[in-house]
């Protein structure tokens, strides 16, 4: 559980810096994209430093799929709390029903997991030759 929470922490804070260096520009339209570019890559900076260790720390309790499928849900829910309290948007029914789609992908991913590899799995075995009984 608390590798679980921690790969969450870590998401919603590198996907929250992500969101900002994608569209926070969006409300400066005037100043030159050039300018945009580099603030934003100083922005996205940090989304890197805590994205790695969140897939490397929940990478063994969760399959790479399920952290991707995981890190999409944060993702669009950090993006929809932005949009509606940054640039004013509202979500729409379809919006709705997109994102509860990609909730449903990780319900139905969620039993994809890494499997406990039991003693028989790691046991080695000689095969018989034909002089053994």
């Amino acid at each position: 559980m608390k590798i679980t929470i921690t790969v969450v922490l870590l998401l919603i804070a590198s996907n929250t810096f992500m969101t900002i260096a994608w569209y926070g520009h969006l409300k400066f339209k005037s100043v030159a994209l050039v300018s945009t570019i580099l603030v934003s890559w100083l922005i996205a900076l940090p989304e890197y430093a805590l994205q790695v260790p969140a897939n490397r720390t929940g990478h063994g309790q969760f399959t790479a799929t399920q952290l991707k499928v995981i890190q999409e849900v944060i993702s669009l829910s950090v993006f929809a709390v932005f949009v509606f309290f940054y640039l004013g948007e509202h979500p729409t029914w379809r919006s709705g029903v997109a994102f509860l789609l990609v909730v449903a992908a990780v319900a139905l991913i969620s039993g994809d997991g890494p499997k406990e590899k039991t003693p028989a799995d790691t046991e080695v075995t000689t095969p018989k030759t034909e002089d053994q009984p």
